[in-house]
This record gives structure tokens, C-alpha cells and sequence, in this order.
């Protein structure tokens, strides 16, 4: 019999779920609407029957458990907690009631920490035992492992590097507060960053031709690859910003490498290149040369999946 885990990945949209094996590779994989069970006995029901359905063609494996990927999750107590872009308010006891359903250990963490989990066992972080990845999207998330252990902290929630402020008093963050990490180094920080630098300059950009509403971080890249300098410009403000936090999150845990994952990251040298000079350049002299920045070992269209299973992989060897 081939032993398998289920890795979930709960979106505010869409819930992706698959069968990985010990060596991380997905055996079956599907998906289901979060947005449509806006009741979570509902939703629990329908992923609990989605997941063993994924088994019955392939009797020669065993279902072992499943880890599941969050906003908001919480790994002590396996809730999701008060989180703005799921239907389910408060605290949800999402571990246990998906274990009540399907009588397997259940593990949860939040979407950054699993994608730390997935690098650290199916991806570019096997050997590492300290290292940090940044997850660029909409937002910032981290995921930090020392020691070869992820670090929750004392709530359960440690970690937050893109709500660490960086421009006390600057930009309106989703947090309710101002200046944090990721309202300058992610895609919409980019966004933020590309708008603001086209209404102070009356230099020529090919970015004018599109209203605000169309501006994207991949087109802003599509510009920057053709030489348009704001496009350019922005990139660079965006990667002095990003490498500031990765500077302050190297002096308190001093990883071997720092991983950029996400869609952001997927600019490639544009946004690599002179993250790495400004890390290099402002870094503590003590900490120059010992840590690298490097792209996420794991495709971002398997991440998700792999991240969480990983995550379910990792508290079964215990």
C-alpha cells in the first residue's frame, strides 16, 4: 500500500485539494468553491466527501491525514481565526470538525507557513535547517523556519514580516495601521508605487496608455522589460523596500537563504537583481555574503497543495 496525505489550500474563492505521496508527488487533485458554502458544517461536509472520492480508483493507497493551508489559521489550535476574506466569521474549529468528519489527523497553518514546510521538504530548502520565504502577491506573508522548526511564537501567529513597519506614517495598510512591509513589497505595493510615480512625472511610459484600474503588477513587469524607465523605477523602489525587511528579518534569525515566492517573483532578474544588491549593499557587515535570496524551488501552480501536504507529511514523522 502506498501511504498518501490530503493538502488543502482554502482561498476566499476556491479550495484546492490533492493526494501527495511521501516523495511529494500529486497523485489526484481537484477543487470546490469556497464562496459557495458560506456555512462551514457545509463546506466541511462537501471537502470531507470531496477528498475520499479522490481514493476510490487508486485502492492501492491509504489515506494518513491532512494538512491544510489557511488565512488566518492557526496551528495550536487548529482554527481559523476572524479572517476578512472567508465567509466564516470569528473563530472557526476547522481542525476538529474536519477531523470529527473524516476521523484522520488534521494539521493547520496559515497558506506562508506552508509554503515554508513545502520548501523545506519537497523543494529548494531540503538540506537547510534556517531559512525564510516571502510570499509576494496581494500581500506579504512569511514563513520562518529555525532550527529546522517552523516558528509559530507564543500565539500562534509569529512571523508577520509583511506587518512590520518599515515608513512609520506612510502607507494605508489592510492591517489598519500605516508603512508596513507589504503595502510597498508586493504586487499591489508595486501597483501603489507605479500610480504614484506616473502622477508625479510627466516623463513618457507606455503605463499612461492604461487606466489605474488595468495597472498590473505583470504589466508593470511587461514595461520593465522593455526599458520603460518609470516601469524600471518602480521595480527598483519596490526591491530597495523588499530587501529592507529581508535585512531586518536576517539580523534576528540569520538564515542561509531567503526565498521569494509568489507572483511578484515571477518577474524574475527585474525584481532578484537589485534585491540583491540593496541586501548587500545596507546588510549588517557581519551578516554580508552568508545568506542568499533565491526563487522558490516549488512551481507556484503545485505550491499550494504541496505546501499543505508537506505540512501534514512533517507532523506525521513526529
Amino acid at each position: 500500500m502506498t501511504e498518501v496525505v490530503a493538502g488543502v489550500d482554502i482561498g476566499g474563492t476556491n479550495t484546492v485539494f490533492g493526494l501527495v505521496d511521501r516523495n511529494g508527488e500529486i497523485i489526484a487533485e481537484s477543487k470546490l468553491s469556497t464562496a459557495s458554502y458560506p456555512e462551514i458544517d457545509d463546506f466541511v461536509d462537501v471537502l470531507g466527501e470531496s477528498v475520499k472520492r479522490l481514493i476510490p480508483g487508486k485502492k492501492d493507497f491509504v489515506l494518513k491525514g491532512i494538512g491544510i493551508g489557511a488565512p488566518n489559521a492557526n496551528y495550536y489550535k487548529g482554527t481559523i481565526e476572524l479572517a476578512p476574506n472567508l465567509a466564516w466569521k470569528g473563530i472557526v474549529p476547522l481542525a476538529g470538525k474536519i477531523k470529527d468528519k473524516t476521523d484522520l489527523p488534521v494539521v493547520i497553518t496559515n497558506d506562508a507557513n506552508a509554503a515554508a514546510m513545502g520548501e523545506m521538504i519537497f523543494g529548494a530548502a531540503k538540506n537547510m535547517k534556517n531559512f525564510i520565504i516571502l510570499t509576494l502577491g496581494t500581500g506579504l506573508g512569511s514563513g520562518i523556519v529555525i532550527n529546522g522548526e517552523l516558528v509559530y511564537g507564543h500565539t500562534g501567529f509569529a512571523g508577520e514580516l509583511g506587518h512590520t513597519i518599515i515608513v512609520p506614517g506612510g502607507r494605508d495598510c489592510g492591517c489598519g495601521r500605516q508603512g508596513c512591509l507589504e503595502t510597498y513589497a508586493s504586487a499591489s505595493g508595486l501597483v501603489r508605487t507605479a500610480l504614484y510615480m506616473l502622477s508625479e512625472s510627466k516623463e513618457e511610459s507606455s503605463l499612461r496608455e492604461m487606466a489605474p484600474s488595468e495597472l498590473t503588477a505583470k504589466k508593470i513587469a511587461e514595461a520593465a522589460a522593455d526599458n520603460d524607465h518609470i516601469a524600471l523605477e518602480a521595480f527598483d523602489y519596490t526591491a530597495e523596500m523588499l530587501a529592507f525587511g529581508i535585512i531586518n528579518a536576517i539580523v534576528f534569525s540569520s538564515p542561509e537563504a531567503v526565498f521569494l515566492f509568489g507572483g511578484l517573483a515571477q518577474a524574475g532578474d527585474l525584481l532578484f537583481t537589485p534585491v540583491r544588491t540593496y541586501v548587500y549593499r545596507n546588510i549588517q557587515p557581519i551578516f554580508r555574503g552568508t545568506v542568499k535570496v533565491l526563487p522558490s524551488g516549488i512551481p507556484e501552480s503545485n505550491a499550494a497543495v504541496l505546501g499543505a501536504a508537506a505540512l501534514a507529511w512533517n507532523e506525521l514523522s513526529y
